[in-house]
């Protein structure tokens, strides 16, 4: 009888929960989550807050996706130029990465739009002031007479933020690019280059399939990063969801309202954008 309790203390009990292993931090996080919704739709502070700044949460996905889209297109090209056997155009994209990546992202953002942005205006109406002084052909006088008229109000400040993210994120995608390029083995190269591909064809049919699916993950990140970096575009006054947390509190001075719906809505949505990509992160690995 003894033995048969000995073994009975000492056998694993089936029923028992891991709770070492319980995601304590998603059950903080639901149950965080839960409250605010609550709140905003029994709340009648929380409710109108959180009506008033729908409006910035369609800016905000604007302003993200459209950067985004612009900084991974910028950032293949340069990611490849930084791998280029060409010393000028190395040199070139080097020197973009690392003073774009050496540039906070708000003071990149600030220079574009109230530097670059006028300065690039003036390149723009000096080059239509000249085109309609040299050329006389209807067409054309019209098209360099449209452009000796650029003003910098005809680019919003949106716009120019989407610039600035596309920019900045670009040099960091250049990065991201390039180690997936470089990680591929050098024999692959080789290969193609045997059977008769040119540089640009092993680099489009071979590389580049293996290298994109490599860095998947680490783009879905930088796209996560980017949602949030877009707050920044309240320094040029552009109504995401930020802004308008701003002057919702300027004109309630319902501070503990309007930013706890502000957190919560940039919580929800980069929640469920790691979420994506970790699960990203699974598929591929269990394909490797």
């Amino acid at each position: 009888m003894l033995n048969e309790e000995a073994a009975q203390e000492k056998a694993p009990n089936a029923k028992s929960i891991p709770w070492e292993k319980v995601p304590w931090w998603v059950i903080i996080l639901v149950a965080l989550g839960a409250f605010l919704t609550y709140l905003i739709m029994a709340n009648p502070n929380y409710h109108d807050t959180f009506n008033y700044l729908k409006a910035g949460v369609v800016m905000t996905l604007r302003i993200t996706f459209t950067a985004y889209i612009f900084a991974v297109s910028a950032g293949l090209l340069i990611g490849l130029a930084r791998t280029s056997k060409n010393k000028i155009i190395y040199t070139l994209a080097t020197l973009y990465v690392e003073v774009v990546r050496g540039i906070p992202m708000v003071v990149l953002m600030l220079y574009v739009a109230f530097a670059l942005v006028p300065a690039a205006v003036g390149v723009i109406k000096s080059f239509g002031g000249w085109g309609v002084a040299h050329f006389q052909n209807a067409i054309l006088r019209d098209v360099f007479t449209a452009l000796s008229h650029a003003s910098t109000r005809d680019l919003p400040m949106n716009v120019r933020a989407i610039i600035a993210l596309a920019m900045g994120y670009a040099a960091f995608e250049a990065e991201v690019f390039r180690a997936g390029i470089q990680s591929i083995g050098r024999g692959q190269m080789e290969a193609a280059l045997s059977l008769g591909m040119n540089y640009f064809q092993a680099m489009r049919f071979v590389i580049l399939p293996q290298a994109v699916r490599r860095v998947l993950p680490p783009l879905g990140n930088d796209f996560v990063a980017l949602l949030k970096d877009s707050s920044l575009a309240t320094v040029l006054a552009v109504r995401e969801i930020t802004q308008m947390g701003r002057l919702r509190r300027a004109s309630t001075f319902r501070v503990m309202e309007t930013f706890n719906v502000v957190a919560y809505l940039y919580l929800s949505m980069t929640l469920l954008l790691s979420g994506m990509v970790r699960y990203l992160e699974q598929r591929l690995k269990i394909k490797e």
